[in-house]
Parts: structure tokens; sequence; C-alpha cells
């Protein structure tokens, strides 16, 4: 029996247009949310989503 659910925004916690499986993988994962138009970097691996924080760019110095 093959579970899906859909993927919530993890600012606004509503529907994507993202439905995932069990057996889906995701990696580095741009998820655009169509209502708070807010765009985040996840990661996906059996139905559970974690939220990947990139260092901010730092600045040069001369």
């Amino acid at each position: 029996m093959e579970c899906s659910k859909w993927l919530l925004c993890p600012v606004c916690n509503n529907k994507t247009r993202i439905r995932l499986r069990e057996d889906t993988l995701l990696e580095n994962f741009p998820l655009f949310c169509p209502k708070c138009k807010h765009e985040t970097l996840i990661r996906v691996q059996q139905l559970n989503m974690s939220i990947i924080k990139e260092p901010d760019a730092k600045t040069q110095s001369r």
C-alpha cells in the first residue's frame, strides 16, 4: 500500500503543488509556496522534511 501526502510550506503551513510518496527522496530541493511566495531549500526522506540553512555570504575585505 502506497502512502502519500501533500508537502506543506514550512513558512505558512499551507499545501504546495508537490505531492510526496513514501519512497520519494529530495536533496537540495527549492520548494516554492504559491500562497506566501517564499522559496525554501529542503530535504525530504521517507516523508520527513528538513529545512536546509545556507550560510550567508561574507563580504571580502582587502
